[in-house]
């Protein structure tokens, strides 16, 4: 991956200069002690600046999260790794390979990147307690540090959550009390314990609706406006559509329908029904991140020519199958031409997003999404229907092709396929597929039969070997019941 070095202060990292022990100390890229960086607004603006930079490396939303490994494990390519000629590999995460994808590895990075991103908000919002009441005269800029930093620790705790913690959380109440992640909101070294997946789901929601009220200045914003790409930050709408997507995987229906319906009637942008010159549908992206020279970034994994079996290419059949086409033919237009790069010589095609993307975005939440939440928790099967029909006529499917959602199995399935299409390239079906137990052999994939085992990632060697221990539990309970204060150890 040719990445693109950045020479902004904002881009927060651990440096090499400085010791482990220090490094919260020491701003971005820098080393300029933290001390120092927050007693400016522009420090404060840049520690923020660096988290959505940090969140487009490789081993987060700039490759394995999004397009990456998410939509491997979906078998959204055709194209598999040297190293294995079995697409089933990319589910060992038992143990290290040498060839293949080595998705026990990827994922201990996803791991760690994760949560250097999450121990950098929290530093952010430790010096913000200390001395933004000081520093930032301007209220509204205050909040909007506070609200933005505190939704990217919900957000990025949320797919950690989603990948280490039960499948079909909503559906089983064992799911709910299985221990998985940390839910840290500390800026120090000190061991976290593993939390239920209900208490992390607590601590999102949470953080959510602190993070909405200090942004409740912009309620009224127009994502449509681009002056100063609200549309790409952590906004006002972003956290409803973040709040819509939390209480939808909990099972929470209410919070979730009046969530998805509050961004679908207030954000300002509407459904694109054309994708020319724009296969990311960029127009209905609520939350995403800029990556600066894009195309050139990820030319390793997205391009057209005669090596694209060496690119995250699909071949023919499989896009037909994805997109329930007929050879060329298809109405919808996420799999036309203006979606997908196709050569008939080598029998293959690859999706234009990030090849096609002049904003240079790469999306994680967008508008369809929102669409999707409130058709599967409407009570009411018509309203459920006019939901998703709403997005599938948008995209090019005649209204005589138009789903039913009489009941939950239909709604389910429809969705199945709705997320499959809509999200191709954006890592989202497989979480779909995850939060509602779907398993069984993969309609686009029959040689891939998915079973639970698939959709939990396995602990980090290094959490298992260093974090939280079970006698550290029992002391905490102990010290707890004689109510003396717990010090965790480093």
């Amino acid at each position: 991956m040719k990445k693109t070095i950045y020479t902004i202060a904002a881009l927060i990292g651990i440096s090499s200069l400085v010791s482990c022990d220090d490094w919260l100390d020491v701003a971005p890229n820098t080393d300029v002690p933290a001390k120092e960086l927050f007693t400016t607004e522009n420090g404060y603006k840049s520690a923020l600046a660096g988290l959505y930079i940090t969140m487009t490396e490789e081993d987060t939303y700039g490759n394995n999260l999004s397009f990456g490994l998410m939509d491997q494990l979906a078998q959204m390519y055709d194209r598999l790794p040297e190293g294995t000629t079995n697409r089933n590999t990319v589910y060992i995460y038992d143990r290290e390979t040498s060839g293949g994808y080595n998705t026990k590895g990827v994922l201990a990075n996803m791991w760690r990147s994760q949560y250097n991103i999450i121990a950098n908000a929290n530093n952010l919002l430790k010096w913000w307690d200390i001395n933004a009441d000081e520093v930032i005269a301007d209220s509204v800029t205050r909040n909007m540090i506070r609200g933005e930093a505190l939704a990217l620790r919900a957000y990025i705790h949320f797919d950690l959550l989603r990948g280490w913690g039960p499948a079909n959380y909503a559906g089983s109440d064992a799911a709910k009390e299985m221990k998985c992640i940390p839910y840290r909101t500390v800026a120090d070294h000190s061991k976290q314990p593993l939390l239920t997946a209900r208490e992390v789901v607590e601590n999102i929601i949470k953080d959510l609706k602190e993070a909405k009220e200090c942004l409740a200045f912009e309620k009224d914003l127009d994502l449509t406006d681009r002056i100063e790409n609200r549309y790409l930050r952590m906004n006002y709408h972003a956290v409803n559509a973040m709040l819509a997507r939390v209480y939808n995987y909990a099972g929470d229906n209410e919070n979730a329908a009046m969530h998805a319906r509050m961004v679908i009637e207030e954000c300002g942008l509407v459904l694109q029904s054309s994708n020319d010159n724009d296969p990311i549908l960029s127009n209905e992206v609520i939350f995403g991140l800029n990556m600066h020279e894009l195309k050139d970034n990820l030319s390793d994994y997205f391009a057209v020519g005669d090596k694209m079996h060496t690119k995250y290419y699909l071949n023919l059949s499989t896009l037909n199958s994805i997109f329930e086409s007929v050879g060329t033919e298809s109405e919808d237009m996420r799999a036309k031409g203006t979606a997908f790069y196709r050569s008939n010589e080598q029998q293959c095609a690859i999706s234009l997003k990030y090849i096609d993307n002049d904003n240079e975005v790469i999306p994680l939440i967008r508008l369809p999404e929102m669409y999707y939440i409130a058709c599967e928790v409407s009570d009411a099967s018509d309203e459920a229907a006019y939901y998703i029909n709403t997005v599938r006529n948008k995209r090019g499917i005649s209204k005589a092709k138009d789903v039913v959602c009489d009941t939950e199995e239909q709604r389910i399935a429809a969705l199945n396929k709705e997320y499959r299409k809509e999200f191709y390239g954006e890592g989202q079906y497989f979480w779909f597929l995850k939060t509602h137990g779907v398993i069984g052999t993969m309609a686009h994939s029959p040689e891939v039969t998915l079973v639970e085992e698939n959709f939990i990632f396995p602990l980090p060697d290094a959490e298992v070997e260093y974090g939280w221990t079970e006698e550290e539990e029992e002391v905490e309970e102990e010290t707890q019941n004689e109510g003396t204060e717990i010090i965790p150890r480093g």
